[in-house]
């Protein structure tokens, strides 16, 4: 959403098939354009999100991922490490489907146990 020059890029370098928008995603971008006042911005982020949900296919919420959630969120929790629901949700779909997590957030994605994640904003290796 942000329109970051390195993701974009990475984004359109990928099969359409092999990236996939979790629904919780959708929710929380969503909910973060539903908060912000009517603008020139707001009007230009819904036609990006617009976008985003015309090209990119949905990973859906099925069992395999509640169950994953379940597992995640109480393995975070018997060692202390609580995330957001939503966070949770969203590596359950990666860990569900499988595949890699593309996430500015490394440092607390990166605590759940078997999850695969990326940044995209970062230089990949050997670049």
């Amino acid at each position: 959403m942000r329109g970051d020059t390195l993701a974009t890029w990475r984004l359109a370098q990928s099969l359409r098939t092999d990236v996939l928008l979790p629904q919780p995603v959708v929710a929380e971008i969503e909910y973060g354009l539903a908060r912000l006042p009517r603008s020139e911005r707001k009007r230009r982020l819904r036609k990006r999100f617009s976008l985003l949900l015309g090209e990119i296919i949905r990973a859906e919420w099925t069992d395999a991922v509640s169950l994953a959630f379940g597992e995640i969120k109480a393995s975070l929790e018997s060692r202390g490490a609580r995330l957001e629901d939503f966070d949770v949700a969203i590596a359950a779909h990666a860990l569900a489907y499988p595949a890699i997590l593309v996430t500015d957030n490394i440092s607390q994605m990166s605590r759940i146990q078997g999850l695969r994640v990326e940044n995209w904003r970062d230089r990949p290796s050997g670049s």
